[in-house]
């Protein structure tokens, strides 16, 4: 195989309670890639479509993760194996690769929108080549290198919206280092609606608003709508995911970027939102719901109040993605 077409999916991550550890994974609303081998060796990006990003490989995220993780492998006869120690990637490490990848990518997913934008990108990167190389490492393992792009991105290596993008379903960052990553399926009638106000907040910016420590009474109760809300996803209690999904800590602070926030919150609950909260660094909003029909029936009241404010939007309604970045 020579080439590969990716279907890069947006993603939800924080989930209120969950900051930079819980994310899940969107089945109608991503990015599409194709990667190909060439001659040239390297990585360099060809095309983007749909958004103006930087080509140069060190500048663009899906390029850094791929580097990130074409120098985690060495060639042993006709395969490519991961090397089997720790990199640090800011060190100058030589490709053992005798050809190259060349990056198309075409944006759906809007930078700045708060539904993983450059998580499908570097998702997407390692997720193709490593698919061209012959699968060196698990989709869980590509993790690390997606991150990698994350870090250019937000200034931080998170993985709350690269997880999900690559395993799918809802998934649990309970440690960065060392990184372990846990998949939660979804229950069957769990939808998100998504509502994009088209404003750009940068995730760094969304970042630097925050207080840097929270009281302990605020923690306490984080922790217990945290657990509250992994219980939820196990045992399909869809009431007891909604009571979860409560922000102690984070959307007191980011709300006040996003334009119509409180309205728009206080309109999903009023159209039967098990909860809502901000999408990631904001400035998108989501509802999750049980069922379609709930689900369409908050995305027109949630267009209707940017209508009223006269503020263009986009708008998603989705069931969550149980695979991730996958092959069309």
């Amino acid at each position: 195989m020579n080439e590969i077409k990716l279907f890069c999916p947006a993603t939800i991550a924080n989930l209120s309670c969950g900051f930079d550890v819980l994310g899940l994974c969107l089945a109608t609303a991503g990015d599409e890639m194709i990667i190909r081998k060439s001659d040239v060796k390297g990585v360099r990006i060809t095309k983007i479509i749909g958004a103006n990003l930087p080509m140069e490989t060190e500048n663009n995220v899906a390029g850094v993760a791929a580097l990130a993780m074409l120098k985690s492998i060495k060639k042993e006869g006709n395969k490519y194996i991961p090397i089997d120690y720790e990199i640090d990637f800011d060190i100058d490490i030589a490709i053992d690769i005798d050809f190259g990848f060349e990056i198309e990518i075409y944006k759906n997913i809007k930078a700045g929108s708060g539904i993983g934008s450059s998580a499908a990108s570097s998702a997407g990167a390692v997720f193709g080549i490593n698919e061209l190389l012959g699968r060196p490492f698990t989709r869980k393992e590509l993790v690390k290198f997606a991150m990698q792009g994350e870090k250019l991105a937000s200034g931080n290596a998170h993985a709350d919206n690269v997880a999900p993008c690559l395993l799918g379903g809802f998934t649990l960052v309970r440690s960065s280092n060392p990184l372990d990553i846990i998949k939660i399926d979804s229950p069957s009638e769990l939808y998100a609606t998504v509502v994009h106000p088209q404003i750009e907040l940068k995730t760094s910016d969304s970042r630097s608003v925050l207080k840097q420590t929270v009281s302990l009474k605020s923690a306490i109760t984080q922790w217990g709508n945290v657990g509250g809300l992994i219980a939820g996803l196990y045992t399909n209690d869809y009431e007891l995911i909604g009571r979860s999904l409560h922000d102690e800590i984070i959307e007191p602070i980011r709300s006040m970027l996003i334009p119509g926030f409180d309205l728009i919150k206080k309109t999903a609950y009023e159209n039967g939102a098990l909860g809502s909260g901000i999408s990631g660094s904001g400035p998108s909003i989501f509802a999750l719901s049980k069922g379609k029909e709930t689900a369409e029936k908050i995305a027109k009241a949630m267009s209707a109040v940017y209508d009223e404010i006269n503020l263009p939007y986009e708008i998603h309604v989705s069931q969550v993605n149980a695979d991730g970045v996958s092959v069309i």
